[in-house]
C-alpha cells in the first residue's frame, strides 16, 4: 500500500521536481514552468496525475478500485485520480508518477534524461 510519504519521496526523485502547496494540497511540479504532474488530495489517500483523456476510460474500466475521476471536476482535464491504498508497491507508484512526469516535462528536460524515456506520441 502506497502512502503520501511514498508519493512525496518518489515524485521528488524525478528530475526538476519540486513540491508546492496549492489549493491547500501538496502539488508536485516542474521547476521553471511550474507544470503540475501530481498532487495529493487533502486526505493523503488519493493522488492526482496527468493522464490523456483517451486513456482514462480504459484505466478506470480495467481497474476501478485504483483509478477514477471526480465528476464535476476532472472531466474537462487530462487528469486521473489514484487510490493510494489500491497500489501494489513502490514500483507501480513510480511508474504512474513517471508517466505523468513525462507528460508534463518540456522537451529539454526529457532530452537531458534519456534514461527515463519519452511519452508515446499521441
Amino acid at each position: 500500500m502506497a502512502t503520501a510519504d511514498d508519493v512525496r519521496r518518489l515524485a521528488l526523485s524525478l528530475p526538476g521536481a519540486m513540491e508546492k502547496l496549492a489549493w491547500g494540497m501538496p502539488t508536485f511540479r516542474l521547476e521553471g514552468g511550474g507544470k503540475v504532474f501530481a498532487s495529493l488530495d487533502d486526505d493523503d489517500k488519493v493522488m492526482g496525475v496527468k493522464c490523456p483523456k483517451e486513456d482514462r476510460e480504459e484505466l478506470i474500466a480495467c481497474e476501478p478500485e485504483k483509478f477514477f475521476i471526480r465528476v464535476g471536476h476532472d472531466e474537462d482535464y487530462a487528469w486521473l485520480r489514484v487510490r493510494l491504498a489500491a497500489l501494489d508497491d513502490d514500483e507501480e507508484l513510480y511508474a504512474i508518477l513517471l508517466d505523468s512526469w513525462r507528460q508534463a516535462a518540456p522537451r529539454k528536460l526529457l532530452d537531458a534524461h534519456p534514461e527515463l524515456g519519452r511519452p508515446p506520441v499521441a
